[in-house]
């Protein structure tokens, strides 16, 4: 029997958290509101990041703590007041890569694990077997490696040092996200949470002796951001990731809805179990790519996995986000007696509407908004107001936390 991997999942704030908590993922990875990779999410305050590991460990789920910024000098003083608190409610790993921060957290919570951000670009057996002398439990691949590399990687590291690796969202242009465009464009350091993603914008270029004729940067005749990668998604590779000894699936997407966080999850975990379940009679469900096509994404690729950057730049040949479908409401409660379904509305539903409700462990389930009523059980039009509740009489058993989208 297959080793069960691990499916980790971005956790921008407590909404979010739990979304991925409730829809399949073993660990989170989040951070506080200073020294993590993505300070334009929301993030956790000291109190939210104490309760959200205190919830997150009543479930049985992991809480891996990004601390993968390059501070300053005038920031160790911050970082190490930071570091004592953690201490009362300590996560069960840090996420780092600056040598300073490392020898902070091994000196004040020494217990905890060291997990080895992706930034640090390990793309060899060597590097990692470093990495670990200085203390590492997990290595964070870097993006750049191929299947057959990670397998040899694999192979020549100890069993007790773990590999964890990106198997779906945004991919970056720049080598394991180091990337100064941002800076040079709009004083936002990408290296220290504050990427501006100036490699989705759409550049031109003109020669200096004739300025007025400007062209686009076009890699197909239709027309490309030519920085601007496909995003990542391995629904397709779930025997071949399993088999591979990898010990962690990385989902990137911290800053993306809880929308998205549910259905990734919800997806990969459903396509993990279904593998698991029985090896040798293992299915792909053409379905769990239907979900993650649901959620906000650029064009779909495997990223290095399978092919040459040479050869495929894997770059979008339309721009933008293709768009989720939307969230209508979250369940409250369910009646079984009368089918009646407590919803919390998060954009507009209307009665006559199709829409689909997610379940964990269950693709979208289609449904008629027939009959919708407000708080009092007075027949409604539709739920216009944010947050309002509304029931909706639906076919099929709800949970508490089921999605109903559009």
């Amino acid at each position: 029997m297959p080793k069960r991997p691990e499916l980790l999942s971005p956790a921008g704030n407590f909404e979010k958290m739990k979304s991925a908590i409730l829809y399949g993922a073993d660990a989170v990875y989040l951070a506080g509101n200073d020294f993590g990779m993505r300070a334009a999410a929301d993030n956790f305050t000291n109190d939210e990041l104490k309760s959200a590991i205190e919830y997150a460990h009543e479930r049985g789920v992991k809480v891996y703590l990004t601390l993968n910024t390059m501070p300053h000098p005038d920031e160790y003083e911050a970082l190490t007041d930071y570091l004592h608190f953690l201490k009362t409610t300590p996560p069960d790993a840090v996420i780092c890569v600056d040598l300073g921060v490392i020898s902070l957290v091994k000196e004040i919570l020494p217990e905890t694990e060291l997990h080895i951000s992706t930034q640090a670009s390990v793309v060899s057996a060597r590097s990692a077997l470093m990495w670990q002398k200085l203390g590492a439990k997990r290595i964070v691949l870097a993006r750049e490696l191929t299947f057959d590399e990670i397998l040899k990687i694999k192979a020549e590291i100890p069993e007790e040092l773990e590999l964890e690796a990106f198997i779906h969202g945004s991919m970056c242009i720049s080598y394991s996200g180091r990337c100064l465009l941002s800076q040079h464009y709009t004083n936002r350091d990408a290296n220290r949470g504050r990427c501006a993603q100036p490699c989705r914008w759409n550049f031109e270029v003109y020669e200096e002796k004739r300025p007025d004729d400007v062209l686009a940067l076009e890699e197909y005749k239709n027309g490309t951001f030519i920085m601007s990668s496909k995003d990542m998604c391995m629904i397709e590779h779930i025997p071949e990731l399993i088999k591979s000894g990898i010990t962690s699936f990385k989902i990137e997407g911290r800053m993306k809805s809880a929308y998205y966080t549910a259905v990734v999850t919800n997806a990969y975990r459903m396509a993990i179990d279904a593998y698991l379940a029985d090896p040798e009679n293992y299915k792909y469900d053409p379905a769990w790519l239907r979900e993650l096509d649901s959620v906000s994404h650029r064009e779909y690729a495997t990223g290095f996995y399978f092919d040459r950057p040479m050869d495929d730049a894997k770059t979008c040949t339309a721009p933008g986000y293709l768009r989720e479908k939307a969230y209508l409401a979250i369940a409250e409660s369910y009646d079984p007696e009368t089918g009646l379904a407590l919803f919390i509305q998060r954009n507009k539903s209307v009665r006559g509407d199709r829409a689909e409700l997610i379940t964990p462990g269950k693709c979208g389930r289609e449904l008629v908004l027939e009959e919708m009523y407000d708080e009092n059980m007075s027949p409604i039009e539709s739920a216009p107001h944010p947050f309002m509740k509304f029931y909706v009489r639906v076919p099929f058993e709800v949970k508490c936390g089921d999605i109903l989208r559009a």
